[in-house]
């Protein structure tokens, strides 16, 4: 029983950072028809960046709640602003244009960053200083003891949801991108500039791959430079099977692959996990190819 209830809380702190990575995909993809595959870069540039002020704090008097919660913000503002710069500069422009432009601008940016972060700090793994409550301390459940990072990862997951959903029902912002991209030149009638809400929620996007970027490397207590492609992998698996574009259906999917892999590899073989998790994109591709979401295209 206690196996059964650690693999549970595992598998759904796993789903956790595959839904903070899948949902800024869902977010722009939704709203913006925009499918960047920078978004794995962004995550390893801001988790380097929770490294960093982690790797200081450790220095001195070693990582406390606050150096833990102001490398979360690094994460969010510098995830934020490489969205924001990569909006303004070079997707803009690209809008009206084939969606494989859009495609092969965001891939060359996404291979410049990582390389240029593996120029800097190197190939090699970097262990991530995290404060002893997150890792070291557990809470105990019908035998099982749970650490306090999986409740952490939980319920920045479920927050983020919430706040997500209450932005682009009840702001103003969130209701001008939902209509602007369903009848963009309507809006433009109505003498609404959509461009602004269009970078808002690419800035968004990007903060929200900011903080799953700091998250997954406090979860895997290392970074490198391919902790982004591999955690974009699973986001693209999260984003199909859950609907492109849908972001309930995306928590959906994210906690489904987190369960599966961490069963699978528990209880039947080690690895066996991640390739079910394909297996399942291509069995929803050819099943039900709108996802869980329930529609070809959703905005929330």
């Amino acid at each position: 029983m206690s196996n059964v209830i650690l693999m549970i809380f595992t598998g759904l702190s796993v789903g956790a950072v595959y839904f903070l990575l899948g949902s800024g995909l869902a977010l722009i993809f939704g709203l913006m028809r925009v499918l960047t595959f920078a978004h794995g870069a962004y995550l390893t540039a801001c988790a380097y960046a929770g490294w960093f002020v982690l790797r200081h704090s450790s220095l001195a008097a070693g990582p406390s709640v606050g150096t833990l919660l102001f490398a979360l913000l690094v994460g969010v503002v510098v995830g934020g602003a490489l969205a924001f710069l990569t909006e303004r500069v070079l997707l803009r422009a690209l809008y009206q244009r084939d969606h494989l432009d859009q495609l092969l601008v965001t891939a060359g940016l996404g291979f410049s960053l990582v390389a240029l972060l593996n120029g800097i700090w190197g190939p090699d793994s970097r262990a991530v200083p995290t404060p002893p409550w997150f890792t070291r301390t557990t809470t105990e459940i019908f035998g099982a003891h749970i650490a306090r990072g999986d409740f952490v990862l939980i319920g920045v997951a479920v927050l983020l949801l919430i706040a997500l959903e209450a932005f682009l029902k009840h702001t103003r912002h969130g209701l001008v991108v939902r209509a602007g991209v369903e009848n963009r030149e309507m809006v433009r009638a109505l003498g609404i500039d959509v461009r602004h809400s269009f970078t808002l929620i690419f800035t968004v996007g990007g903060a929200v791959a900011g903080l799953g970027g700091v998250l997954a490397a406090l979860y895997a207590n290392a970074v490198n430079t391919t902790i982004g492609d591999t955690y974009l992998l699973y986001a693209f698996i999260v984003l199909v099977v859950g609907g492109l574009g849908s972001l309930r259906g995306a928590a959906i999917a994210a906690l489904a692959v987190g369960l599966l892999q961490q069963f699978t590899n528990f209880y039947v073989n080690p690895g066996l996990g991640e390739i079910l998790s394909f297996i399942l994109m291509g069995a929803m591709l050819l099943l039900r190819p709108e996802g869980v979401g329930g529609k070809k295209i959703r905005l929330i």
